[in-house]
């Protein structure tokens, strides 16, 4: 969920710190390395790694954390960008869109969406160590039990049931009880993990009037969507950020200083990865390395692992890196002259991504947030004293709003906010369990188009509802065998005709949130300004399915395309991670999610690594 920046320019960028070089992260790679010429091409070839992980997504913080308590594991981790944590619009919670069209994000674009309107759009990705944890909007919701169970069907293993992985979301957890929340089940929430979820964020007063209003239209509260009455309802959102009202990342809460400090451990900053190293190995294909560089037209550097080579790149760049390596479709590699070393036709398929619609609201409350994204000389005052009351006394305040702060998870079929009589349509069931929900409503300070770029100039308030089980899914293709030039992307969102009536649907209990009491009470619904929604509700269900293709937009979800499944089903890994047909490589990050949840990523990517990380410690330590 987007933002524009929370700070004038030059203000941010006097508040602006590079802390990577108290951090002891690896940034001349040359000092560790022996040159080795072969075919006329420099490599540097580094030590003999266990493991070698290339990527930095959320998963690969966490994993190369785990994986390094082991003092006999020996542990390189590559990351293309530098640190997430370095940067102040990383972790002040409200400022991340800053980082959008910056070098510290891939500032990828679908190809055009035939189903909507032909439209590319903008898939920001981080480029960062924490991945997109460094630059999201902190909502940490898991998804539902059902995801999980469905994902134990698909693969066919237990383990990833939901009964037998609570006990990794709750590792990584540390949730500390708040007054304001008794009806919080502690007792179902982790304690110690590194990971701190909370209510240390700001909120709007018209967030909390959201609630209310859902309640009054038939969407029972709920104290906590990962509690253990299930996913459904509406509530504040719990968010990953700390006492100090900075963003817990997974930077941040896997790679302390004590971490970064074992010697066996190496964090390489500025490594893009180029492809994975194959050998031969009696008559077995094995990953034995991978190739990387610090830019285009530089030096190559190699990196040779014992043991493994795991894939921690997201679902947009570890399928790219197999596919570059020659693991793919085998005439889709071909086409781009890349030497197939194994046809793997799922690689890249699958990709799935939750869609999001907004909904513009003018905001006549004199307490609105919306002059966090500025259109006056008043609004740069109140800026410049919310980032004292933020950077310089210490107190958190507006600036540490996460945005997204109320939701309310929904299903398309629930005859009660949708009755028959003005709903006839029977839709597909896409939802993995029958309290399982397909849509999620969460509420933003103020209004914005294309990820924060264009903003409004009068105070606002806005609305979004996104679909949580898209029946629509696409693909990920090389453009060239050159891995500077990034892949093509294309969701094909609302193929399926049923993810487009799901999301009228959405629209339809939106609209009657907001003009419930008491949120109807903040918004002037006697505005008829045509770029705001006052009277979408007097329009059809076909005018209301054009608004949506034209405002869709992603919500930075994207998974499935190196998918956990069997092999004759479009598999990419197995239920260990590891790459089908290939010895020594895994997989672990979002594109190995059998489907996608019912909510937010970030907890599932940790979840994957802690069970991989206790998995691999357990192989290495019976060999």
């Amino acid at each position: 969920m987007p933002i524009q920046s929370t700070l004038a320019g030059s203000f941010s960028s006097l508040l602006e710190s590079t802390l990577e070089p108290v951090l002891k992260y690896l940034r001349n790679l040359s000092p560790l390395a022996r040159l080795c010429v072969t075919s006329g091409v420099v490599f540097v070839l580094f030590g003999q790694y266990l493991r070698v992980k290339s990527g930095r997504r959320t998963s690969g913080c966490a994993l190369a954390s785990r994986l390094s308590e082991d003092p006999n594991i020996r542990v390189l981790m590559l990351e293309a960008g530098g640190s997430g944590t370095a940067l102040v619009q990383s972790r002040t919670p409200s400022m991340y869109g800053r980082l959008f069209h910056t070098k510290h994000v891939y500032g990828f674009r679908t190809e055009p969406q035939v189903f909507a309107r032909g439209k590319t759009s903008f898939w920001p990705r981080a480029k960062m160590l924490g991945g997109c944890s460094s630059m999201n909007a902190q909502m940490a919701q898991y998804g539902a039990p059902g995801d999980f169970d469905v994902w134990a069907q698909i693969i066919e293993d237990d383990s990833w049931s939901w009964k037998n992985l609570q006990r990794y979301f709750r590792k990584f957890e540390r949730y500390i009880p708040h007054p304001e929340y008794p009806l919080v089940d502690a007792s179902y929430r982790g304690k110690e993990g590194p990971i701190r979820v909370g209510y240390n964020n700001h909120v709007a007063s018209e967030s909390r009037a959201f609630i209310k209003s859902c309640v009054n239209v038939g969407i029972p509260f709920t104290p906590d969507f990962n509690g253990p009455n299930g996913t459904l309802g509406v509530s504040r959102v719990m968010t990953y950020v700390d006492e100090k009202y900075q963003r817990v990342s997974s930077e941040s809460a896997y790679l302390t200083p004590d971490v970064l400090g074992r010697k066996n451990l190496t964090v390489a900053i500025h490594a893009t990865v180029t492809r994975i190293i194959f050998e031969e190995y009696k008559g077995e294909t094995q990953a034995v390395g991978v190739e990387f560089a610090t830019r285009k037209g530089g030096q190559k550097y190699r990196a040779r692992a014992k043991r493994d080579v795991v894939l921690c790149a997201g679902s947009i760049h570890s399928p790219h890196i197999l596919m570059l390596s020659g693991v793919g479709p085998a005439k889709h590699l071909q086409s781009n002259s890349i030497p197939v070393v194994l046809d793997h036709p799922g690689v890249g398929q699958n990709l799935t991504d939750h869609v999001v619609a907004d909904l513009y609201f003018k905001n006549k409350s004199a307490g609105s947030l919306a002059w966090l994204a500025p259109h006056s000389i008043g609004d740069v005052g109140k800026i410049v004293m919310a980032a004292l009351q933020y950077f310089v006394m210490g107190n958190g305040g507006p600036m540490a709003t996460n945005l997204g702060e109320s939701a309310a998870f929904i299903r398309s079929d629930d005859r009660k906010l949708f009755p028959s009589s003005k709903f006839p349509d029977q839709l597909t069931d896409s939802a993995s369990a029958k309290d399982s929900p397909d849509l999620e409503l969460f509420t933003t300070p103020f209004a914005y188009k294309e990820h924060g770029d264009i903003l409004f100039d009068l105070p606002t308030y806005a609305l979004h509802c996104y679909l949580l089980r898209p029946m629509s899914t696409g693909e990920i293709l090389l453009k060239s065998n050159d891995p500077w030039q990034m892949p093509s992307l294309n969701p094909n969102y609302l193929k399926n005709p049923d993810d487009l009536l799901k999301l009228v649907r959405g629209v339809r209990v939106l609209l009657d949130i907001a003009h419930s009491e008491p949120l109807s009470g903040y918004l002037d619904h006697t505005c008829t300004r045509e770029d705001l929604d006052h009277q979408l509700h007097l329009q059809s269900d076909a005018e209301i399915a054009e608004l949506i293709r034209e405002r869709l937009e992603t919500v930075y979800h994207p998974t499935s395309t190196c998918r956990m499944a069997p092999k004759e089903k479009g598999g990419v890994v197995d239920s260990k991670l590891r790459v089908y047909g290939i010895k020594g490589l895994r997989v672990c990050d979002a594109s190995t999610f059998p489907s996608t949840i019912s909510g937010h990523t970030a907890g599932a990517c940790y979840v994957v690594a802690e069970k991989l990380a206790d998995e691999m410690k357990a192989e290495y330590n019976s060999a």
